[in-house]
């Protein structure tokens, strides 16, 4: 068994689709699956999460914080993970991405100083920790902020 062999058992999954209420020949009408009355067989059933008036699951757990829109996500990268380059290489996040250190750049790379740099490289990102800027500068590199 592999996961590519994975499917639903037989006769388990069914069409949204499905025309309700169209007859009892249908084998969906009179109730149309509704059951026999109740709050939950007439139109203006109540929304999902309602129960009943009680005061509902999402206003009874507490709440923290909020959830700034406009943050972004930036990816930090130790000066150490450059070792991998060749002296006197252009780095920017295509070339980081092509190493394999990046997967995804969401909204910026930027290089923080963490670690040896041994190499000359000319480094071309979104940002740069002061650290980070002072190492590649003094091996004869440039820091360049795109």
């Amino acid at each position: 068994m592999e996961l590519s062999n994975l499917r639903p058992a037989e006769g388990s999954k069914h069409s949204d689709n499905f025309r309700r209420g169209r007859g009892h020949g249908s084998g969906n009408g009179k109730t149309a699956g509704k059951g026999h009355k109740g709050q939950k067989a007439r139109s203006g059933a109540p929304r999902p999460g309602f129960e009943g008036g009680q005061m509902p699951l999402y206003r009874r757990i507490p709440k923290r914080g909020f959830t700034n829109r406009n943050t972004k996500e930036i990816v930090a990268i130790n000066l150490s993970a450059l070792e991998v380059f060749e002296n006197d290489a252009v780095v920017d996040v295509n070339a980081l991405i092509e190493a394999g250190i990046v997967k995804n750049p969401r909204d910026g790379v930027k290089i923080l100083g963490n670690g040896e740099l041994t190499k000359k490289l000319n480094v071309k990102v979104d940002a740069f920790s002061a650290s980070a800027k002072e190492k590649i500068e003094a091996l004869g590199g440039t820091a360049e902020v795109m």
